[in-house]
């Protein structure tokens, strides 16, 4: 067993968010260990599409973090190159009504106010840009800023450059604080690491992680289903999905919802979402929410159904009632660091969190307002309970992000 290990920061969670948080953190001067009791990205980051959107987004605080991102990651895509299978291709919201396009438009206007891109497209321009969509559609908003990465292999390479040491198969079972209730390590099923700073990036595990510091935090999954075609050509084009996904995104609903959402990807397989529902960390497989799945994905591009879907897999998104992430520090503990419940902007959203988590480090001024993350926001309802919390229930050691 290893014992006394020493670094400037622990980061917890090997995942996007936590190889970012090593990133960034070790490019700003910093000693870090990233720790994760299963692999690089074995829990929400491997069941990810490897969306970077702003599309979705209205005008606020998120917004903001996708934009700042998005700079970041085309940074890091010229670093690496294709080994992260960068694809700035562009999102596609498509309306299914001239209400429906109206309303997009609407939407647009206030993104646009904030920085983004978005091309209004109507009548036989959208089968320019998507010919096998299906008829009679009204038009979309098309989002040349939205992009996609392979998220396992892109985790790898940020946690690889990071130059951490990453200590994988190491099980966080306390966070080690100072009699004035400052942080000064974590304790592990293999010792040790003792730190001035540790960074909770355990993405739906967040709230189990807070916990262990005497900090609430009610991160909650929420369970997500994608399907997996067969190889193909480049059929799809961009990343496609039906207007009702951006109201999906933003519900507070545990029920579930599915809204088609569908795209290509470098290596030929066709990516089918989105379904979404709170029911704690069960990992049965739901052949209703597959099929609705299926059949969403056929109404926007009818060729799918002769397509061969090769797999389904799911994932729990780390779920924050106001759907804003939890980043920067935990004014209650001293040291401790959020970086966690960014739902299903995760990949996306990660370079620019890691960013600002490695500036709080260090002191410095952050890029963006950390106010509206702030990880005590629900503290005064909560009554620092851990109020809304599920028990985790999984022991499968891959559900650590």
């Amino acid at each position: 067993m290893s014992k006394g290990l020493t670094c400037d920061v622990v980061v917890v969670g090997a995942g996007m968010v936590g190889a970012a948080c090593a990133l960034y953190a070790a490019r700003a001067g910093l000693g870090v260990i990233l720790v994760d009791r299963g692999p690089v990205a074995g829990g929400t980051t491997g069941a990810g599409e490897g969306n970077l959107l702003v599309s979705d987004k209205e005008p606020g605080p998120e917004l903001d973090l996708a934009l700042l991102s998005g700079r970041l990651w085309a940074d890091l895509a010229e670093e690496f190159a294709q080994a992260v299978e960068y694809e700035a291709k562009g999102g596609l919201v498509v309306a299914e009504s001239p209400a429906s396009l109206a309303a997009l438009e609407r939407f647009a206007d206030g993104q646009r106010a904030a920085g983004v891109v978005a091309e209004t497209v109507a009548g036989d321009a959208l089968y320019d840009l998507e010919p096998r969509l299906a008829p009679g559609l009204p038009g979309a908003v098309r989002y040349p800023q939205d992009c996609q990465v392979m998220p396992a292999l892109a985790a790898a390479h940020l946690a690889r450059a990071s130059g951490a040491r990453l200590l994988t198969g190491w099980t966080v079972t306390d966070v080690l604080l100072r009699p004035d209730g400052a942080v000064r390590g974590v304790r592990t099923d293999r010792g040790d690491i003792h730190a001035p700073a540790v960074v909770n990036a355990a993405g739906t595990w967040g709230a189990e992680l807070a916990a262990l510091a005497g900090a609430a935090l009610p991160v909650l999954p929420r369970r997500g289903f994608v399907l997996v075609t067969e190889p193909l050509p480049r059929l799809v084009r961009h990343k496609v999905y039906a207007a009702g996904y951006v109201a999906d995104v933003a519900s507070d609903s545990a029920a579930l919802q599915t809204s088609p959402v569908v795209e290509g990807t470098a290596a030929g397989p066709v990516l089918i979402g989105a379904s979404r529902e709170r029911v704690g960390f069960d990992r049965s497989f739901s052949l209703p929410v597959v099929r609705e799945l299926a059949a969403g994905a056929t109404r926007l591009f009818p060729f799918l159904a002769d397509v061969r879907a090769m797999r389904a897999y799911l994932g729990f998104r780390p779920y924050l009632p106001d759907h804003l992430p939890a980043i920067g520090p935990d004014p209650r503990v001293p040291g401790l660091h959020h970086a966690c419940g960014h739902e299903g902007a995760g990949i996306g959203l990660a370079t620019g969190t890691g960013h600002l988590i490695a500036q709080a480090l260090t002191a410095q001024a952050p890029d963006l307002d950390l106010a509206p993350f702030r990880p005590d926001r629900f503290a005064a309802a909560s009554g620092e309970a851990a109020a809304g919390t599920e028990a985790p229930t999984a022991t499968d050691e891959e559900e650590t992000a």
